[in-house]
């Protein structure tokens, strides 16, 4: 395409510049001239190292001029001469050139439109339209991984994610902003939940195994239409802040796998506190101290089990139950009793997650 788009240039340009000018791929093959005959004719006058030179030069009676959208040249303009006149001619349309690619590639891009459909950029009516336009295929399954870097280092996550998943037809990565790298993978018809998890631990394992960059992976819900990826990127985004309040030790939170740490999530905050009034009735969760909260998390690990819980504490039964029952005193629950443990359980999560005043997507 980028050979249309330049020939169409310079046909406009032959007229106003009365010289050959033409462009050059890296191919060293002709792609673009004023002199129409010489398309597709092989360029002696530049090789490989021809594209990392970043001023313009002079060779067989042309000034040749390095451009493109990559850190390094794609395409070298020629025009012919060696004087002053030539090198302006070059230096301008090289300036016209690129900008037109850049413009082209931001508009035609399937990078760049699998960005603005999970960013939500695109009206709903126009993804399909765009994605014929850019022969993208639409229903197949895919999910978003969002990979979100906690330390930085000298290496660039986001080339090294894109090299792990180097088909640019399948797979898309993208940078969402200084901490984000969102994954649109495409992946096979039933994929379970596990795989993608194992698909989120290479990742993680590779950035913190071998740079030394560690990593948090949100995975959203598996999609069939284009149209809905903008929902399984905000579902990885979810994942991450609930993993973020209710389980911290985790790099890797499945919007699947959430249970109620979801449900609490989409609450209101002012519902959030009306709940834990009526709960605390007797007395306030904060009047609970650490080694009592301790005990509490042990038991519910230990299924309210009094013999496992106290022989996992090390403690005799009986000061365990002791516990118990001054828990009780204090809040009005009993959490050998099944309902009063599920009640409490909740309150402990909604205070946390009360307490880490999340951001909301």
């Amino acid at each position: 395409m980028s050979n249309r788009l330049f020939q169409g240039v310079v046909h406009q340009m032959r007229e106003a510049i009365d010289r050959t000018i033409g462009v050059i791929d890296e191919s060293m093959a002709i792609i673009a001239c004023s002199d129409l005959g010489r398309i597709g004719e092989a360029s002696d006058a530049v090789g490989p190292e021809s594209f990392s030179i970043q001023e313009s030069f002079v060779r067989d009676g042309f000034t040749y001029k390095p451009f493109g959208s990559r850190p390094h040249s794609e395409y070298i303009l020629f025009v012919e001469g060696e004087d002053e006149q030539a090198e302006s001619y070059a230096a301008l349309l090289a300036v016209s050139l690129s900008s037109i690619k850049q413009y082209y590639d931001e508009k035609y891009d399937r990078g760049n439109f699998v960005k603005n459909v999970i960013l939500d950029n695109i009206l709903p009516g126009d993804i399909y339209l765009k994605a014929r336009e850019l022969r993208f295929t639409s229903d197949v399954s895919r999910v978003v991984l969002l990979i979100r870097i906690s330390t930085r280092t000298d290496i660039s996550a986001y080339d090294i994610v894109q090299n792990l998943f180097p088909d640019k037809n399948k797979d898309f990565v993208i940078n969402i902003n200084e901490t984000d790298i969102a994954l649109v993978k495409e992946i096979r018809v039933g994929i379970e939940s596990k795989d993608l998890e194992k698909l989120a631990r290479s990742i993680v394992d590779t950035l913190s195994g071998e740079f030394y960059t560690r990593a948090t992976v949100g995975i959203g819900t598996v999609v069939e239409g284009i149209k809905d990826l903008a929902r399984s990127f905000k579902e990885a985004q979810v994942a991450l802040e609930v993993g973020k309040v209710f389980d911290t030790e985790k790099v890797i939170v499945s919007y699947d796998n959430l249970g109620i740490a979801r449900l609490i999530y989409q609450l209101p905050t002012t519902l959030c506190e009306m709940f834990l009034r009526e709960v605390f009735k007797k007395g306030s969760i904060d009047s609970l101290d650490q080694e009592t909260l301790f005990t509490i998390q042990r038991f519910f690990e230990n299924n309210l089990n009094v013999s496992e819980t106290s022989r996992k504490l090390f403690v005799h039964r009986n000061t365990l139950v002791y516990r118990l029952e001054k828990i009780k005193r204090l809040t009005g629950l009993d959490l050998r009793e099944f309902d009063d443990a599920i009640v409490f359980k909740v309150a402990l999560m909604v205070k946390k997650y009360l307490m880490a005043n999340p951001v909301k997507y």
